[in-house]
């Protein structure tokens, strides 16, 4: 039987370990964003991980193997079911949880404080700068669900003391990112600048 159930998913192989991950082309895919951002931070294989906005479950599937349990989380219900079908696809359903709701209740979707580290790939650009995308990509590019303030307040509700949250944003918007943190009880400790090519600024 396939694994496809709708005229617009596809099949990708992500070229680790045989994992494959279901998308659909109307909706969001993961980027080169969430691929960095997974390598990002060091596991050990011990943490309890949290993905805030884990779309179709590319940062789970990707840290699966490092990580001792994955909470992901979804606002959008199509992709949330994507992300789940995506951990059973690849046998990663003990691993792996997935919850749809809305992160900026985040009592209703997971516990405080138990988390050592939160991974968050949130909307880059608020509403009113640069062009809005139309349909279901729309808030996974400008943040029409959840602004930055509403990541970081639920990354720092789920975090133990001493935990990590690995982001990955946009340059431009350090001068909100820092004082963001600060405002949730958190401090920037290691960052990392990506460049499209060495002769290209950050972006």
């Amino acid at each position: 039987m396939s694994d496809l159930r709708h005229p617009q998913e596809r099949l990708d192989d992500l070229c680790t370990g045989g994992r494959r991950i279901i998308q659909r082309t109307d909706r969001f895919c993961f980027s080169m964003d969430a691929v960095l951002l997974a390598h990002f931070p060091t596991l050990t294989g011990r943490e309890r991980v949290l993905d805030l906005g884990t779309g179709t479950g590319i940062i789970p599937l990707l840290i699966a193997d490092h990580a001792a349990a994955v909470t992901a989380v979804e606002m959008d219900p199509v992709q949330a079911e994507l992300a789940a079908r995506n951990a059973a696809l690849n046998g990663l359903t003990e691993k792996i949880t997935v919850r749809e709701g809305d992160y900026r209740d985040p009592a209703a979707l997971f516990s405080y404080a138990v988390y050592d580290i939160v991974f968050a790939n949130p909307p880059y650009r608020p509403v009113g700068r640069g062009a809005l995308s139309m349909g279901a990509r729309a808030a996974a590019r400008h943040e029409l669900t959840a602004t930055l303030a509403d990541v970081i307040r639920a990354a720092a509700f789920a975090l133990r003391h001493g935990g990590r949250l690995a982001m990955v944003h946009l340059p431009e918007r350090l001068g909100e990112i820092i004082p963001a943190l600060h405002a949730a009880g958190l401090a920037m400790k290691r960052l990392r600048m990506v460049q499209p090519r060495a002769d290209r600024p950050p972006n």
